[in-house]
């Protein structure tokens, strides 16, 4: 179990390619099933020898488990930061909570971009394949990473993702992340910058309920602007919320559907793409 958000092991399936994913558990048991689409899956059991578990960890051992944690991801992530640097790739790490738009985004952002750069996105989710083939509609190459009972996205994961779809040279790679407001706040991909996405159909309190999301963002998308006219939902006081989490945070409002706002949005994709000029849709 991941000590730092205490997702459970369970299994992680990557499209193509085999992921190991390393757990806090000395009696864990790990084997392959090679599945007919070729798809590679790791299962995790635990095994017990007729002996209890002393489940009171010490405060002490658990710091040391996270640490240990995240300090490993640190390592793949700069792996990762040297990869996409050397192929001049601009890298989004995209996260949101699950019905923010996120998708729906990715997708107009893709069709409306894609003769512009290459591109190629990396889709994380517990289950399914859903999003991935939607976005592969587009033209453009998406590799699925499942996490099973993980509710978060890893360097690791990455890093083996890669394996199987490399980065899009001079173009831009957008990750995905598991929908959830906590956990990818919390590892670094190697990401260029971090993009939240939060909908006008959710909390204008959610800043200040998961500053760290926030706090680690380079970018807010405020997204189904659209839907404004019709909610009681106080815009002010989410962008005041997020700033004063994160002084200066970046904010475009747009609207996936209508398309309002997409114009600032592609602006910002240009002016942070390395050694490119600004994008048009």
């Amino acid at each position: 179990m991941c000590t730092v958000c205490g997702c459970g092991p369970g299994e992680t399936r990557i499209e193509g390619h085999a992921h190991e994913h390393e757990h806090e558990h000395e009696h864990d048991h790990e084997h392959e099933h090679i599945g007919p689409d070729g798809t590679v899956t790791r299962h995790t059991h635990h095994r017990h020898h007729g002996h209890s578990h002393n489940h009171d960890i010490q405060p002490s051992r658990l710091i040391k488990v996270e640490q240990d944690i995240l300090a490993k991801n640190d390592r793949f992530a700069a792996v990762n930061r040297q990869l996409f640097a050397a192929s001049n790739t601009l890298t989004l790490n995209l996260m949101s909570s699950p019905g923010s738009g996120k998708t729906t985004l990715l997708v107009r952002t893709l069709t409306d971009l894609r003769e512009t750069r290459p591109m190629a996105v990396i889709e994380g989710d517990q289950q399914t394949s859903f999003d991935a083939e939607r976005i592969r509609a587009t033209g453009v190459p998406a590799i699925q990473v499942n996490t099973g009972k993980g509710c978060h996205l890893d360097a690791q994961m990455v890093i083996q993702a890669l394996g199987v779809q490399p980065t899009p040279r001079d173009g831009v790679l957008f990750i995905e992340n598991v929908g959830n407001l906590v956990c990818p706040a919390g590892f670094d991909l190697g990401e260029s910058k971090r993009v939240v996405v939060i909908s006008v159909t959710e909390g204008e309190d959610k800043p200040l309920k998961y500053p760290d999301m926030f706090a680690t963002a380079d970018l807010m998308i405020i997204n189904k602007i659209d839907l404004l006219p019709h909610l009681s939902f106080d815009l002010p006081r989410l962008i005041e919320g997020a700033r004063q989490v994160k002084p200066g945070l970046e904010v475009i409002e747009l609207s996936s559907t209508t398309g309002a706002g997409l114009d600032r949005w592609y602006e910002w994709l240009g002016a942070h793409q390395p050694s490119s000029p600004s994008v048009t849709a």
